[in-house]
């Protein structure tokens, strides 16, 4: 009945998870839910006072520009001028996307045909695997291994493989493993792309929580990135908008044009009055960054030193809301996940669900309070793991 694209899909895991707790909820059991990358966090008041303001103007009304508001995209380019020092032309080299998420997966659709070959990091975001699906393409699986420090290893790539590949999805700061990247990184990534002809698709929606002095780079800081690749980003995560739906790709301008053509025949484009809101978030006051960053600090070192306590392995991380932590022995990271949610109604997500590498962690989300957090701990400890 399905299109094949669609019959291939693993099932969504955290539609999957969210089953799971809605039935263990109807138990009465009391859910502590670490699971989705969902900040907690309200949106600062004035981004909301600017989207109610646009709201009522009439003209936002309208079906907006495929592109989006030039001054949405100039003010993503002095965003990115001002925090990562790089240049971009806001009419060429930025467009507007309803959610990082959605660009990601169309870019899929604007590059790939059907069999070619993408280069897809694995634990990773399901989307890049799944819009590969999608498209009738194939995904290549790329091991992210703790040796490694979480990231490809491009010479281990086979040769063959990386001739045949056309585009390659990144993410550092990264989901779910919590690693980062530096740009000697990013400058091997680059010569890589050049000679094996590849675009770079790199996901960077939590540049911005950063802990401990680290400053997470941008891709495009590297010289010639931006001829072989662009750069997602987000508010979700950065003004707490995940349910805004407002995001952007910057970089080569071939590539984000043939990212238009895909969005000019499927979407109608982002709603003004959001639009309106990301500038407010963009250009107004950034100390609310600074301020989520210092909550989610502490939530990390009380996690860390909760979970240590219980015998969890795992490491501080330097960047994201996410801890990538090991599994005990004798579970694997689906029979720990259901281990933690029967005993203690406590939800993590299982590593597997990012992909086979992913097996032997689970991913805790710091989009908890403080107080469930060492509520969730003290739960766990008293498993005597």
């Amino acid at each position: 009945m399905y299109a094949k694209g669609i019959s291939s899909l693993p099932p969504y895991l955290f539609a999957e998870i969210d089953a799971r707790k809605r039935e263990t909820e109807k138990k009465g059991v009391d859910i502590i839910d670490f699971g989705i990358g969902d900040p907690d966090l309200p949106t600062p008041p004035h981004i909301v006072e600017a989207v109610c303001n646009a709201a009522k103007d009439p003209s936002n009304h309208r079906y907006p520009s495929y592109e989006g508001m030039l001054s949405f995209r100039e003010a993503v380019a002095t965003w990115y001028k001002q925090r990562k020092h790089i240049k971009l032309d806001a009419e060429d080299e930025v467009l507007t996307l309803i959610g990082s998420k959605e660009g990601i997966a169309h870019s899929a659709f604007a590059f790939l045909n059907p069999g070619d070959i993408a280069l897809v990091p694995d634990p990773a975001y399901p989307v890049y695997n799944n819009a590969t699906i999608m498209a009738n393409s194939t995904p290549y699986s790329v091991p992210l291994t703790e040796e490694h420090g979480f990231k490809p290893d491009l010479e281990r790539i086979d040769k063959g493989i990386a001739r045949k590949a056309k585009i390659m999805f990144l993410n550092y700061p990264n989901n779910p493993t919590a690693a980062t990247a530096e740009k000697s990184f990013f400058k091997e990534v680059v010569d890589f792309a050049h000679d094996y002809e590849i675009i770079i698709l790199h996901d960077n929606p939590y540049s911005e929580l950063t802990f401990d002095g680290y400053k997470a780079p941008s891709f495009l800081a590297v010289d010639s990135a931006r001829d072989v690749g662009v750069e997602f980003g987000s508010l979700s995560k950065t003004y707490n908008m995940t349910g805004w739906r407002i995001g952007f790709v910057v970089g080569n301008s071939e590539i984000i044009n043939g990212l238009k053509l895909v969005k000019t025949n499927v979407d109608s484009g982002a709603f003004q009055a959001v639009q309106i809101a990301g500038i407010a978030a963009l250009t107004g006051p950034q100390d609310c960054i600074n301020q989520n960053v210092e909550i989610y600090k502490r939530r990390r070192d009380l996690l860390a030193d909760g979970l240590r306590s219980s015998g969890i392995e795992l490491e501080k991380p330097k960047a994201t809301f996410y801890f990538w932590a090991k599994v005990p022995s004798g579970f694997s990271s689906i029979s720990f996940s259901m281990f933690l949610l029967e005993r203690t109604g406590v939800v993590v997500t299982p590593g597997i669900g990012f992909g086979e590498a992913g097996e032997g962690f689970v991913r805790f989300s710091l989009c908890v309070s403080e107080e469930r957090i060492l509520e969730a701990c003290e739960r766990i400890k008293e498993l005597n793991i």
